[in-house]
């Protein structure tokens, strides 16, 4: 077949009936409005409490941060194609390009932005007495420029591989762009792109399972020899609260990479993306914002005050 150049794509997009359009339009965008307010919401508290200015909840404000420009890379798409026949969902090239990129790397840098809390709980567990000495302000900015740098390079790679190739075909199976959507388009040798995509993946989840279990090993030995229980309580929160997205974020994009081996199964695995992009930014929040005291106490303080308000 002649490599053909083509600039308008047709997106497949949600895959709802006619019946199914209303209530799944109300359903995405009640989440996108709650992952927005509640991670938008988390970044302006941290940011303007100033007894939130600790390394810890600094770093918070990566993921949340992370989480709102995740969701906003897919979800208002799909809600402006729920209504659009699947015959007219056009997408140019270029802004195709442009959502797989971000959506790879919203991936990537959710696995980063744990390592680096991971390393910051275990220096706060571990190394109590020169916690202050390592985590300044200083290292918190170049573990987030780190975290954000690293998935920016490995990505960029990743759908640069997928740019360079000619383009044969126009077809997006899949409800939003991604790097698999990108070099499907063309009929060339896709080899090193189907290499090198799974094994940044499995090298950037090895490396945040590996240094996330080997941290957590270490607080769970220190633990065990201290016996303080006062001390192992708060460590047994804080880690719970790192652990539990961890591994909300780590099974939701496993499931994918599992399922992209079963192509009988591409229905639940674009299903799957949809929810990588859905289920891990609003849990977030909510996990962060209710497990720790300290931000819980700031938020009841915030409707107690507009509670209280003297009415005119």
């Amino acid at each position: 077949m002649n490599n053909v150049s083509v600039d308008l794509l047709l997106l497949e997009g949600l895959k709802v009936s006619p019946a199914s359009s209303v209530p799944a339009f109300v359903l995405l965008l009640l989440i996108y409005v709650f992952i927005m307010v509640s991670n938008v919401g988390l970044v302006l508290l941290i940011s303007t409490e100033r007894s939130l200015h600790q390394p810890m909840y600094l770093l918070f404000c990566n993921m949340s941060i992370n989480d709102a420009f995740g969701a906003t890379v897919v979800i208002p798409r799909l809600l402006s194609d729920v209504f659009t026949p699947m015959t007219q969902r056009y997408i140019r090239y270029y802004e195709c390009v442009l959502q797989a990129f971000c959506a790879h790397f919203h991936g990537g840098t959710s696995h980063t932005v744990l390592i680096i809390m991971a390393f910051d709980r275990y220096v706060a567990i571990c190394n109590p007495l020169r916690y202050a000495a390592i985590m300044t302000n200083k290292m918190v900015v170049k573990l987030s420029v780190a975290a954000w740098a690293a998935a920016f390079c490995l990505i960029a790679i990743l759908v640069g591989l997928s740019v360079r190739l000619s383009r044969c075909r126009r077809m997006i199976n899949n409800p939003f762009c991604d790097n698999a959507s990108l070099f499907k388009l063309s009929c060339e040798n896709v080899f090193i792109n189907h290499i090198y995509g799974l094994g940044s993946a499995m090298a950037t989840m090895a490396c945040s399972l590996g240094s996330v279990t080997l941290t957590y090993l270490r607080i769970a030995m220190v633990c065990l020899s201290s016996r303080n229980k006062v001390l192992n309580g708060r460590a047994l929160q804080t880690c719970a609260t790192h652990l539990a997205v961890y591994i909300i974020m780590f099974v939701s994009g496993a499931v994918i990479i599992v399922l992209h081996r079963f192509p009988d199964l591409s229905d639940h695995r674009k299903l799957a993306s949809i929810m990588f992009h859905v289920v891990p930014p609003a849990m977030n929040a909510v996990i962060y914002g209710l497990q720790i005291k300290t931000v819980r106490e700031k938020i009841s303080i915030l409707f107690t005050k507009k509670n209280h308000r003297p009415q005119c």
